[in-house]
């Protein structure tokens, strides 16, 4: 048997990179699935291309940094589906600067997506779970959620709150059966990354090593890949890890090990 027949996912997130990769594998694991993001028409392809691998999967437009949203969401995905089992908090921004050069703009939507948007989501998923009997919430870390890092402080500032509100969430509702991990990525070569220009190459040969020297520092020498995290989400999202709450699971090809 599939190892999430008959549940129901949402993915926030999930347009592209590591939610995306989440979802295609939580439906090829029998899960149906609510995905969610800004790009409306993007959403729209994914949910369809999901849906043709045999399981329901609808796209909600929302930013997480609107508590409204994050209600609505909640609201459709019970009125079309009627459970919540597992919830994966994927949105989020990555920000750059340090403590003097953070702007008050930069900080406050870090966190609103970051850190509210996360909580928010949690605390509407959390009485539904509770109704029913269980559920598992894993939420988006970072490796930044355990270390310290140069001129990334508002992001690693919210990635920190993100592993504390999950251990906090894994001790207040254990006895609820309501599991709450999260899966703390390192550098992952996402689409957003080629989208935006981080990489400057102009054919796919010079690209290829332009990444092979940017991800360099790594011990294993190379950045992640979304499916590979993807399936560290399924592993806390599944009866895999049935005696794990409160864990930040580190998948950084070493890193943090440095």
């Amino acid at each position: 048997m599939s190892k999430l027949s008959g549940k129901v996912a949402i993915i926030t997130g999930a347009t592209s990179g590591i939610g995306k990769a989440t979802a295609v594998l939580f439906a090829d694991e029998g899960a149906d699935i609510v995905i969610t993001g800004r790009r409306a028409e993007l959403g729209k392809r994914v949910a369809d291309e999901i849906s043709r691998r045999g399981v329901r999967c609808e796209f909600i437009h929302a930013d997480h940094a609107d508590g409204g949203a994050c209600s609505r969401v909640v609201e459709q995905t019970l009125a079309s589906f009627g459970r919540i089992d597992i919830l994966f908090n994927n949105a989020g921004i990555v920000t750059h600067g340090t403590a003097e050069t953070t702007s008050d703009e930069m900080w406050n939507e870090t966190l609103a997506i970051n850190v509210t948007g996360v909580w928010r989501m949690c605390k509407l998923v959390l009485p539904v779970m509770k109704a029913q009997g269980g559920g598992v919430i894993v939420n988006c870390g970072s490796d930044w959620s355990v270390v310290g890092g140069k001129n990334a402080f508002p992001y690693i500032a919210s990635k920190g709150a993100v592993g504390m509100m999950t251990k906090a969430m894994a001790l207040d509702h254990a006895r609820d059966n309501i599991r709450v991990n999260a899966v703390c990525p390192g550098d992952t070569l996402v689409d957003r990354w080629l989208e935006t220009g981080y990489f400057e190459s102009p054919d796919s040969a010079s690209l290829e090593k332009e990444i092979k020297k940017a991800s360099a520092y790594l011990p294993m020498g190379r950045f992640g890949k979304p499916e590979e995290i993807a399936k560290a989400v399924l592993f806390l999202a599944s009866d895999d890890s049935s005696f794990m709450t409160g864990h930040l699971l580190l998948v950084d090809g070493g890193n943090t090990a440095q």
